[in-house]
This record gives structure tokens, sequence and C-alpha cells, in this order.
């Protein structure tokens, strides 16, 4: 069984540190796919995000809960202490390429110059530091354009996005197939059963858990503890 919509979660704790613009923060990206929620549990700071409409900036603080489609360029800005629960939909999917991040477009000219650019060959703060500005480097181009007027270039990013990761669609699919879809059907045999009259399902309800990572990740916008719903266990029986 897997997380409630067939969603992921993880707990972010967003970089510190100055970027080229002075701001503290994440790595800007966009998601090919998959729809992302900020439950913010701690500290402030900023939600920057840039799509057809134009640029934005959303404050963050402890409470809040802002949430962003496919093609929302976003750049969480930290200042002071935020925290982040995140919640992604099609869990699987974001970890296997979806997120594609606002490099320069010559890094975005091929699979292998992005891929260059986008593998940490060290897990240290340099390298992530080195990744994150060059995709905020992007990001400005991009976002001052934007503010000119002119969205040919965002519209470009966008066409080179989907280039990017449209060899990774079939073993996508395969991934929503056993999460977000096999959930849908179950829901509609649910509702099929119960329209019947039928509670044999409900004999079949379980409890599950899966404990946050022991380790806390590098991910783009912060130091990421993940939880792996795709693999939950049974925790101790009744008491």
């Amino acid at each position: 069984m897997t997380f409630p919509g067939g969603t992921s979660v993880s707990r972010l704790t967003v970089y510190t540190g100055g970027c080229a613009d002075g701001l503290a923060g994440g790595t800007p990206h966009l998601h090919t796919a998959s729809t992302e929620a900020y439950v913010v549990t701690a500290g402030t700071g900023a939600l920057q995000t840039l799509d057809a409409s134009g640029f934005r900036e959303t404050p963050l603080r402890a409470g809040a809960l802002v949430w962003f489609t496919p093609g929302v360029i976003h750049r969480a800005v930290n200042h002071d202490n935020l925290e982040v629960l995140v919640l992604m939909s099609n869990a699987g999917l974001p970890e296997a390429g979806d997120a594609v991040m606002t490099f320069p477009p010559e890094v975005l000219s091929s699979p292998d110059s992005y891929r260059a650019a986008a593998v940490l060959p060290s897990q240290d703060d340099d390298a992530v530091a080195r990744r994150r500005d060059s995709a905020v480097e992007g990001f400005l181009t991009l976002k001052n354009a934007a503010m000119e007027g002119d969205l040919a270039p965002l519209y470009a990013f966008y066409d080179a996005a989907a280039k990017l990761v449209q060899a990774t669609v079939p073993r996508w699919r395969e991934i929503w197939q056993t999460t977000v879809a096999a959930q849908t059907a179950r829901t509609a045999d649910v509702l099929k059963n119960l329209d019947a009259g039928d509670a044999a399902h409900l004999r079949e309800g379980v409890v599950l858990t899966a404990p946050q990572s022991e380790t806390a990740g590098w991910g783009m916008c912060g130091r990421l503890r993940t939880h792996d719903v795709r693999n939950p266990s049974t925790p101790g029986g009744p008491q």
C-alpha cells in the first residue's frame, strides 16, 4: 500500500549561505510531471516562483501551506532557519529525474552536459554550492526577461526540460502505474463494493509506517530526510 494519494514525504532544512544575488536558499528548478507542496514547520523565508504568469514571491512562515504544479520554477529562500515538510505527487518520479534545474542554455543543450552539471561528484558543500550557483545564474536570466515581458527564454527552458526527460518517461510510466494508477484503481474497486453494500475490503485494513532516513541527504533546496513510503512496514501488533 502506498502513502495516501501515491505521494512522497520528506523533511527539508533549507540551505544557508549566500548565492550570487546575495540570497540564501535552494537551487531553482521545476518538476516536469509532479506537483509539490510545502508545509512550513519552522523559521521564515520565501518561495520565489516563475511561470507563464510571471515572477512572484510568497512569504513562508510556520503554518504556511503552498503548492505548485509542473512548470512552476521554484526557489526556496531562507531568511531564518526555514524548515519545511515536503509532499510530492507521483512518489518515485521526482527521485527518478522529474526535476530539471535552471542551468544556463549551454548546459541544457544535451543530456550529457546537463548530467555533468547536475550530478554531485562528491557530497560536500562546495559541490552543492557550485550546482546551486549555476542554476541561480540561469534562473535570474529567465526572471529578468520575464519581468521585462519577454517569456521566450522561459518557453525555451520548458522545451529543453521536456527533451532532457523524454527518454526516461517509459520508466516513469512504470512507476506511476504501481503507485498512483494502482491506488486510483483500488479506490474505484472500493467504491464499486460499497455501492453494492460489500464491506469485505474493510477487513483488510492495516497500519503502516515509514521511518525517516537516518542521515540527511543533499537535496536541491536543502538537507533532506526522506521517508521511504514506497516500502512501508507494519508496526508491532495491537496492545
